[in-house]
């Protein structure tokens, strides 16, 4: 397991410098110019000249190249101009809450799509069947944007059942002693349970825009593999032994399901780290993907590469624990690796 995880690492080496190029090229072709917009409309040409060169914008783009990867090579994601701090300060205090918003919306959408994808399985043509096809079309149709303002619109302008969607925390609310960065953890650990109730009330509306975002994936792959494996034939030996339903299903048929299932739940979950850059945005929440918003409008170099490089090694991580998982279900692929 260690030799295959030391050349996991090894083949995405060129992937992330690869990001590292890519990334760096993107910014520099987008519009916009980040020395007239720290500068001002009032600004001078001899002002703008005089900022970017300070900013090292005046220099070619491989000297700029060089530069930003001589600070890499130090940990250095460089400093971001609208918050006036550096980029790996700024990511660490905002990625535990884009993280609890992601959690929370993907153990919400398994804590439905896996059972009712299996109940959808094993009473194939059934109301349960045509509940999981509703749920899947309905989460494949609605946009993520949408979908938030929907349940906003609804469960907090018309019926007030949750609170305004103004960020993590009430305004009448401190955050407790930063511990792990997730507020319902950082609460609990202080003993504050009404700042736990109030994050928690916060989290409700964002979680369940994400959870509907990957019902539909997670559902269909989980009936699929499920209908794969009913009709495998040692699930038929099973049944001809005198097994009961509930051992056949969740001992034999789910664990050998799984796999495809751990591929999708890793998928989705890339696809919901992308998609809280729309949620945040609708929830007011102080997560990494509105922090990516802001610089981008103000053309802030290094707050998108850092960004953008902090998703790729996200990515990397996550592909790694779910190779680690396919190990764990089954060993087989232990053995071939």
């Amino acid at each position: 397991m260690l030799a295959q995880i030391g050349k996991r690492f090894l083949t995405v080496i060129p992937s992330l410098i690869g990001v590292i190029i890519v990334t760096f090229l993107l910014t520099r072709v987008l519009p916009g110019d980040t020395a007239s917009y720290f500068a001002g409309p009032a600004a001078t040409p001899q002002a703008i000249a005089e900022i970017r060169t300070k900013l090292g914008l005046d220099k070619p783009l491989p000297v700029q190249f060089a530069d930003y990867v001589a600070a890499l090579v130090k940990g250095d994601l460089g400093q971001s101009l609208t918050t006036g701090q550096a980029v790996t300060k700024d990511i660490a205090a905002r990625l535990p809450a884009s993280a609890e918003l992601t959690l929370a919306g993907l153990f919400l959408a398994m804590s439905i799509a896996l059972p009712l994808g299996v109940m959808a399985a094993v009473r194939q043509g059934s109301w349960i069947d045509h509940l999981c096809r509703i749920i899947a079309t309905a989460g494949v149709s609605l946009p993520v944007f949408f979908t938030g303002l929907l349940l906003v619109y609804v469960f907090y302008f018309i019926l007030g059942w949750t609170p305004a969607p103004l960020g993590r925390l009430d305004v009448f609310y401190s955050e407790p002693a930063r511990v792990t960065g997730f507020l319902l953890i950082d609460s609990l650990i202080a003993g504050e349970f009404e700042t736990f109730r109030a994050a928690f009330a916060q989290l409700i509306l964002p979680a369940v825009t994400l959870a509907i975002f990957s019902l539909a994936p997670i559902t269909r792959m989980t009936r699929a593999s499920m209908l794969a494996v009913l009709g495998a034939d040692f699930v038929r030996t099973a049944r001809a032994s005198g097994l009961d339903s509930s051992t056949i299903i969740g001992t034999y048929a789910f664990r050998n399901a799984m796999l495809p299932v751990v591929t999708t739940l890793g998928m989705v979950f890339s696809f919901l780290l992308g998609a809280n850059v729309l949620v945040e945005k609708v929830f007011a929440w102080p997560g990494i993907g509105s922090y990516a918003v802001e610089a981008l409008i103000a053309s802030d170099y290094a707050p998108i590469q850092g960004f953008v490089l902090t998703m790729a090694i996200l990515y990397v991580l996550l592909n790694l624990m779910i190779d680690i998982l396919y190990g764990v279900i089954d060993p087989r692929v232990r053995l071939e690796g």
